[in-house]
């Protein structure tokens, strides 16, 4: 679990709420039901109207992320690889084929299965980073919809806002309706510029960070496939695949 994320969002929240209080406007100032269906609600709206189907599916799936970040361990990975290469050079490349079926990566289940059937080092380089391609740009055009979340959300608070000093314009002949009404179209638009700089847009970020460190992993992972093909030394390719983890 990324700890820092977690730590993250409380100390949004508690920033939030604890200036609200420490700005004498209250904890239930920050609760606008119009406010919610306005910027929240019109975001989503407006994300859906903007992505394909097929990508919003996946930006959902990869919210998780965030916090449980899809990442093997450089270390444990490097360990493996090193430890297939010793495999080989002792039993040939047959030797890996029982271990294909335990592997609960695809990525590193195809190219273990392409090692064992003997395919061309460049052949099995080439295959693999279309894949690796392909999943990254994929993922990032999921992370992509946070960030265009984080673009729509202060707009739409803006719009909140008007709405609210619409209806603050139609009370001007009585005062006591003023002060709340003004309050209340200014919520929309903490709403907004907070959704957008505290949660979508650091969210969109972390993911393109995990992505990049995804696409890392898997990088070292082609590497050290290939070397384990061209049947280089285990502890050749332990110190070429240590570049990866710095």
């Amino acid at each position: 679990m990324d700890i820092f994320s977690l730590i993250g969002l409380v100390l949004a929240l508690i920033a939030l709420v604890g200036g609200s209080i420490l700005k004498g406007a209250g904890v239930s100032s920050l609760w606008s039901s119009a406010a919610f269906v306005i910027v929240i609600l019109g975001t989503i709206a407006a994300i859906m109207v903007h992505t394909p189907p097929a990508v919003f599916k996946r930006a959902a799936r990869m919210l998780k992320w965030v916090f449980f970040p899809p990442l093997g361990g450089g270390e444990q990975m490097v360990g493996q690889l090193v430890e297939w290469s010793n495999i080989a050079r002792k039993q040939g490349l047959l030797g890996l084929e029982p271990l294909v079926n335990e592997q609960s990566d695809p990525f590193l289940k195809k190219g273990l299965q392409m090692l064992v059937d003997g395919l061309e080092p460049e052949a099995i380089r080439h295959m693999l980073e279309i894949d690796l391609n392909g999943q990254e740009h994929q993922d990032l055009a999921a992370a992509k919809v946070y960030e265009a979340m984080g673009i729509y959300a202060p707009t739409l608070g803006i719009i909140g806002a008007v709405f609210g000093l619409i209806a603050v314009m139609k009370n001007l002949a009585d005062p006591s309706k003023l002060g709340h009404g003004i309050a209340a179209a200014f919520t929309a638009t903490i709403y907004g510029i907070a959704s957008a700089n505290l949660f979508f847009l650091p969210m969109a970020n972390k993911l393109k960070s995990v992505i990049n460190g995804r696409s890392r992993e898997r990088e070292m992972v082609i590497e050290g496939l290939i070397a384990i093909a061209q049947g280089e030394n285990p502890r050749n390719i332990e110190a070429k695949l240590a570049g990866f983890l710095h």
